[in-house]
């Protein structure tokens, strides 16, 4: 199931799947064919979330839609 949601410039997606397994964030690899979904979502998301629910798990991230007129670059702060 994915739900969107805008609020304050940004977007709130949430994910919920059944299967009970977190998932792994993989170390950066140039050579790996695939499995760059999380590194995406981590490289351009505000915040990030996994919460167990009694069947499965939620995810959330927030993305934020435009880069801040100050200058700084959406996405995570590092």
């Amino acid at each position: 199931m994915l739900t969107l949601e805008i609020n304050n410039g940004a977007v709130e997606v949430t994910v919920w799947d059944s299967n009970p397994t977190p998932p792994q964030l993989l170390a950066p690899d140039p050579t790996r064919i695939g499995q760059h979904g999380l590194e995406i979502v981590m490289a351009v998301s505000q915040s990030f979330a996994v919460h167990r629910e009694p069947v499965g798990k939620r995810i959330t991230t927030k993305i934020v839609l435009a880069d801040d007129p100050g200058g700084h670059a959406a996405g995570r702060r590092l």
